[in-house]
C-alpha cells in the first residue's frame, strides 16, 4: 500500500485543536479591556507555535493553527464577507448528547448588500501558519459557501439586493472564488472548506425544517455541491481541496442524525474535492454502505476517532472498522482522521488535552500500521 504525497493523508485531521488556558484567560481579559490587541496577538501566537509543534512531533503531515484565532469554525469566516451584517436577532441552534441538551447562540446573520470580498480572509493567519511549519503541510480550514445560506435560507436574502436568488448564489461563489486564488497567491496548498450542511440534510428533522420554511429540501444538497463547484472552478494548480461534514459539533454535543445515504452519490461524484472528511465515530453517522459511490481518484477520510469523548479506542476496533469499510470502498482510497474538530468553538469538547493528543497519537499510529 502507498503512502500519499498529496492531502489528503493516511493520518489526518479536521482543524480546531482545544485552547489552552493562557489562550482562553487573554481572550477573556481582551473582551473586558484588560489587554490590547497585540497583547492578544502575542499570545495567540505562542500557542500556535506550540500547536504546531505538537502536530508535527506526534507525525502529522498536515498542520492547522487549531484555529486559535477563532470564536467557532465558521462566523469569524461569514461576517468577514462584504455584504454579510449581524442582526440584533439571537439565532439559537439545538444541540444534544446522551446527557441532555443545550444551544449554540449567534447572530443571526442578514444579507443586506451585494456578497463581494473585500479583504483576504485569514490571511495573516495562514501566512503565519506557513512561516512556521516545518515538517507539516500548512492547511487552512474555513466555512463552505452554504454555510452562508443554511441557516437563515431565503428569508436572510434582503429582497431588495436580490430579488433573483440567482444573483446571490452567483456573487457569493465569485466572492468565495476570489478568496480560493487569493489563497493561492499566499501560498496554501491544502484547503479545507467545512460543510455541516451536506450532513445535516441526511436527517429527516432538518429537511424538515427547510421544507418549512418553504424550500426544495429534496434538491438542497444539489444547489449547495453547485455553488461549491462555482467557486472552485478556477482553483490554483497543485491546491488540494478536501470538505469535512458532520452532524454538528457544541461542547460534546451533536445537532442532527443519520447516514450518508441522501447526499452520497451526488455528493462523491459531483463535488469536485480531492477528499471528503466523514464521521464516522458511532451508530448516529450510519453504516459504510454509502462510500460504494466514491468514484476513482477521490479519497474519503473515514472520521473513526470520537472527539467529543476523552475515552481511547482500541487500535484492534479501528482496524476492524477500516476493513468494514474497505468493502465499500477500496482501501488505496481512504485515510483516517478523528470524527470532527476538538473545539469547533473556543469552549471545546469535553476531554483533556492528554486525551486530545492521544487521539492525534493512535490517528498516526493506526494509519502506520494499516497502510505504511
Amino acid at each position: 500500500m502507498t503512502s500519499r504525497q498529496s492531502p489528503p493523508f493516511r493520518a489526518d485531521h479536521v482543524g480546531s485543536l482545544l485552547r489552552p488556558d493562557t489562550l482562553l484567560k487573554a481572550r477573556a481579559d481582551f473582551q473586558a479591556g484588560r489587554l490590547g490587541a497585540d497583547e492578544l496577538r502575542g499570545v495567540e501566537d505562542a500557542a500556535i507555535v506550540d500547536a504546531i509543534k505538537l502536530q508535527e512531533e506526534i507525525g502529522l503531515r498536515s498542520a492547522t493553527d487549531g484555529e486559535f484565532r477563532r470564536t467557532s469554525w465558521h462566523m469569524d469566516f461569514i461576517y468577514q464577507l462584504g455584504g454579510i451584517t449581524k442582526t440584533d436577532e439571537q439565532l439559537q441552534v439545538a444541540f444534544k448528547n446522551a446527557e441532555g441538551t443545550t444551544s449554540f447562540t449567534s447572530a443571526a446573520l442578514k444579507v443586506s448588500d451585494h456578497v463581494t470580498l473585500e479583504n483576504t480572509i485569514f490571511a495573516d493567519a495562514f501566512t503565519f501558519l506557513k512561516n512556521h511549519v516545518s515538517t507539516a503541510t500548512a492547511k487552512l480550514t474555513i466555512p463552505s459557501p452554504s454555510m452562508v445560506h443554511y441557516r437563515g435560507g431565503a428569508a436572510a436574502i434582503d429582497p431588495a439586493i436580490y430579488p433573483d436568488v440567482e444573483a446571490f448564489w452567483h456573487d457569493l461563489s465569485a466572492a468565495y472564488a476570489e478568496e480560493v486564488r487569493r489563497l493561492g497567491e499566499l501560498g496554501c496548498t491544502y484547503l479545507q472548506l467545512d460543510d455541516t450542511s451536506l450532513a445535516y440534510l441526511n436527517d429527516p428533522a432538518q429537511r424538515a425544517m427547510i421544507a418549512e420554511r418553504g424550500e426544495d429540501a429534496d434538491h438542497q444538497h444539489l444547489r449547495y455541491i453547485k455553488q461549491i463547484n462555482a467557486a472552485l472552478a478556477h482553483r490554483p494548480e497543485g491546491m488540494s481541496i478536501t470538505t469535512h461534514s458532520c452532524r454538528g459539533n457544541f461542547q460534546s454535543y451533536w445537532a442532527a442524525e443519520g447516514g450518508y445515504d441522501f447526499v452520497a452519490e451526488a455528493l462523491f461524484n459531483e463535488l469536485d474535492v480531492d477528499g471528503f472528511f466523514l464521521e464516522y465515530d458511532d451508530a448516529r453517522s450510519g453504516g459504510f454502505e454509502p462510500l460504494r459511490f466514491l468514484p476513482k481518484g477521490k479519497v474519503v477520510v473515514l472520521g473513526l476517532v470520537t472527539t467529543k469523548k476523552g475515552e481511547l479506542e482500541s487500535k484492534d476496533q479501528l482496524k476492524r472498522r477500516i476493513d468494514e469499510a474497505s468493502q465499500y470502498a477500496p482501501l488505496e482510497q481512504l485515510c483516517l482522521s478523528p470524527q470532527c474538530g476538538f473545539s469547533s468553538t473556543v469552549e471545546g469538547n469535553s476531554l483533556t488535552f492528554e486525551e486530545q493528543k492521544a487521539k492525534l497519537r493512535l490517528v498516526v499510529e493506526v494509519a502506520e500500521e494499516v497502510w505504511g
